[in-house]
């Protein structure tokens, strides 16, 4: 009895001293969380139309503490930034990446030339190279949507800049996407010759759930469903596409997403596919080219996202007297019709670029230039590429904007963005997760 009592007098004591150690350690945790402020002479918050002057953001750790005017007190110790001559803004949000392509050229083997001589090592290298190009560029988040034959080598990339190995954004990834026989490229070989695929391709329901699975067991956040693949000029000038997944195929993949809590992006350019994809449930709509009123309509009435990507339909077109230049002209002049309806209907839009499907070392925000020359006004514009985008990832009141509790992913720029896009441009000050990647501030 009394050696009961005695190691329950010894259990209490060790529960009190384990109690104290651990208070211990959270106050000393606290105390080593470095403290950041940013002096900010104009604050876009990204979710407020208002731009605000002379703000003070204290930032502690990797999240936003307060945000206020220029009277916060500064806390002591604090590492003060100036960005007082600046335009501060969250962090960049591209919603449409591919960091395993490169904007290949066509006389040096194109999109081919990847899957079919370069080792998935050297791919995997001008990845990083790509993501540490995004994040000097401003964009500390992107959603890479598929790796083009380079298997689950995005996971490999989003892990090693989460483990802090190599500089990048926050990726949200959808590693291998998902086609069908005849619905991606390698195409144009030989039939007795085997050739790899840029994408997992499935034929009937049964399949496009077991790929669904795979992905999403291997670590995909999202996943990419190419809902159309060749388009063409039809007999009355329309822009013809051809689909790929059937309703039920399309159907099968957004079920097991859903029940899984992930969402489905799909590539659509127009015609069949685009309405399959939209009746099979897909939660955005990548590119949309020729966007009809119906599909319009039911993007707004089930909240689909449209994630136009605009810049990428206006580079290397063919010859205009070819079959391709006029596919070239013709997709882009429904693509600019088809955002303009969108944005009448107020559809939903983030902000997507496809860089990949142009060189890495152009200026990613250039789509900005796109986006305010067809009608959207700056400000928007930027919404889309920060809370709008956030709110596609949900990732509401975490990434996209500037407020107490949010995520410390921000940006600045000399100029004023509202003035003039192109200032998105030359972004001159990075910070993602409080830690300062970039300044050039002037």
């Amino acid at each position: 009895m009394r050696n009961a009592k005695m190691n329950e007098g010894h259990m209490k004591k060790f529960r009190h001293i384990a109690v104290a150690v651990v208070f211990l350690f959270v106050s000393l945790a606290a105390q080593a969380q470095t403290v950041t402020v940013i002096h900010a002479g104009s604050l876009i918050d990204g979710k407020s139309d208002t731009v605000r002057r002379n703000q003070v953001i204290v930032i502690r750790g990797n999240k936003i503490e307060s945000v206020g005017d220029a009277t916060a007190k500064t806390p002591d110790g604090a590492t003060v930034i100036d960005l007082s001559h600046a335009t501060v803004m969250p962090g960049l949000i591209d919603a449409h990446t591919h960091i395993f392509l490169q904007g290949e050229v066509p006389a040096q083997g194109g999109y081919d030339i990847q899957l079919l001589k370069y080792p998935l090592a050297y791919r995997a290298a001008r990845a990083t190279v790509a993501a540490r190009r995004a994040l000097e560029q401003g964009f500390t988040t992107l959603r890479d949507v598929e790796t083009e034959g380079a298997g689950y080598g995005d996971i490999g990339i989003k892990q090693a800049i989460e483990e802090g190995y190599i500089p990048g954004p926050r990726l949200f990834v959808v590693t291998r996407a998902i086609s069908t026989t005849g619905g991606y490229p390698l195409e144009g070989y030989a039939p007795e010759i085997e050739v790899p695929k840029g994408a997992q391709l499935v034929d009937g329901p049964v399949e496009a759930r077991k790929a669904a699975r795979q992905q999403l067991e291997h670590g995909a956040d999202w996943l990419k469903v190419y809902m159309t693949h060749r388009s063409w000029i039809g007999k009355h000038g329309e822009l013809v596409s051809q689909p790929t997944l059937t309703l039920e195929e399309i159907k099968a993949v957004t079920d097991e997403a859903h029940g899984w809590g992930k969402r489905v992006a799909c590539h659509a350019y127009s015609g069949i596919g685009l309405h399959r994809a939209i009746d099979g449930g897909c939660d955005s709509i990548e590119h949309g080219l020729d966007l009809d009123d119906a599909a319009i309509a039911q993007m707004a009435k089930q909240g689909t996202w449209y994630v136009p990507t605009l810049t990428v339909y206006y580079g290397d077109w063919e010859p205009e007297n070819t079959p391709g230049g006029q596919r070239d002209r013709k997709r882009a002049s429904v693509h600019e019709e088809s955002f303009k309806k969108a944005m009448k209907a107020n559809l939903k839009i983030a902000f997507g670029t496809d860089v990949g499907g142009f060189p890495w070392t152009d200026p990613i925000a250039q789509e900005f230039g796109y986006m305010t020359k067809f009608g959207m006004s700056p400000m928007e514009a930027i919404k889309s590429a920060t809370s709008r985008a956030a709110d596609l990832l949900d990732m509401q009141g975490q990434l996209g904007e500037i407020h107490a509790g949010a995520l410390a992913d921000i940006v600045a720029v000399n100029g004023d963005p509202l003035a003039d896009p192109k200032e998105l441009e030359h972004v001159s000050f990075v910070m993602k997760d409080g830690k300062v990647f970039k300044n050039e501030a002037k």
